[in-house]
Order: structure tokens, then C-alpha cells, then sequence
């Protein structure tokens, strides 16, 4: 019995880790992975683990085997593709897919401590001038920038403000997010 999983490696091939699609397809099955599928270059991944393998352990193996064949440290954040499908359901941002590149989820591996919790609530306060706003629902940030979230100042200070709480954080653009769970369920 195998349980799938999606495995969103942060930083692929937009921070200083190169690793093309066919790498990390590779590094997948070398360690057991099967059925294992790549959706872009960005690392999303989505395959089949033995069935008691959780998705702290995937993410680990992962992590790990990375590391080990790159020099470098990816931290990778994983869903069921039932807990993906949730977090798409939740949108509060509805609205939004209309205008998929304005609604990104930032995934976290963890929820947030309240204190982190407390922080994001100051800040989305602050930024309630902003076109821009956020909500954070479990271990799901969500972005609304209709300007694009490279000009989003509060995007970039939500997801730091998580981050400095211990949490890895990795986003995806709507469109992403909602083929990444296609793959998973075909």
C-alpha cells in the first residue's frame, strides 16, 4: 500500500539551488519514491510513499537526500492531497481566482505559535490601507496582491514574520496550487 503525497521543495531554481526536473525526479526514486511526477521547475512534487511513511517523513527523507547530493540545505513542506484540497477549499480569497496571479498560498510546515500569531495580526492591521492583504488559516498563509506579490511589502513581511517563528514557509501562485492537486488525484 502506498499513500500519495505532495512535497513543495523551497527555493528550487529561484534561490541558489539549481535542480532540474528530470534531478529531482531522480533524488525522488532513489529513495523509494514511486509514481513520482514533477509539475515545474520550481519544485513541486507529487508521489507515492509506503504506506506508513508521514509526511514529516517524506519531507525529512527529502531534505536529507538533497542536502546530501547538492551541498545544500532545501527545506520541503508536504500535504496529503486531501489536506491540498482543504487548504484550496478554504480560500478566503474567493474572489481571487478569477485573477489566479494575484492569490498565492504560502505553505507552512507547521501552524504558527501565538505569538507569531499575535505578530501577522499587527501587521495586517498596519497594512489594512494596502490593496494587499493576508489570512492565516492553519498551516496555510494566503496571499491577495493584485499587484503581484513581488511588490507586496506586507506579503514579503508576513511570510518573514512566520519564518522568524521557526516555520518553513514555501508559496505557490493559485494556478500551481490547484494543478499540483489535478496531479496528485490523476
Amino acid at each position: 500500500m502506498t499513500t500519495r503525497h505532495i512535497a513543495l521543495l523551497r527555493g528550487i531554481n529561484v534561490g541558489g539551488v539549481r535542480i532540474s526536473m528530470a534531478q529531482q525526479r531522480h533524488l525522488a526514486e532513489a529513495l523509494g519514491f514511486t509514481d513520482v511526477r514533477v509539475l515545474l521547475q520550481t519544485g513541486n512534487l507529487v508521489l507515492s510513499a509506503p504506506g506508513d511513511a508521514t509526511p514529516a517523513q517524506v519531507a525529512a527523507a527529502l531534505t536529507a537526500r538533497i542536502e546530501a547530493d547538492h551541498g545544500a540545505p532545501v527545506p520541503v513542506v508536504t500535504r496529503t492531497p486531501s489536506e491540498l484540497a482543504a487548504e484550496l477549499a478554504a480560500n478566503p480569497y474567493p474572489e481571487a481566482t478569477d485573477v489566479p496571479a494575484s492569490l498565492h498560498c504560502v505553505f507552512l510546515s507547521a501552524p504558527p505559535e501565538p505569538a507569531v500569531r499575535g505578530a501577522l495580526d499587527t501587521l495586517g492591521a498596519e497594512g489594512a490601507a494596502s490593496p494587499n492583504s493576508f489570512r492565516l488559516l492553519g498551516r496555510t498563509l494566503y496571499l491577495h496582491c493584485p499587484d503581484g506579490i513581488g511588490r507586496s511589502r506586507l506579503a514579503a513581511r508576513a511570510i518573514r514574520a512566520v519564518e522568524r517563528g521557526g516555520v518553513t514557509a514555501t508559496a505557490r501562485n493559485w494556478n500551481t496550487a490547484t494543478r499540483l492537486l489535478a496531479l496528485a488525484r490523476s
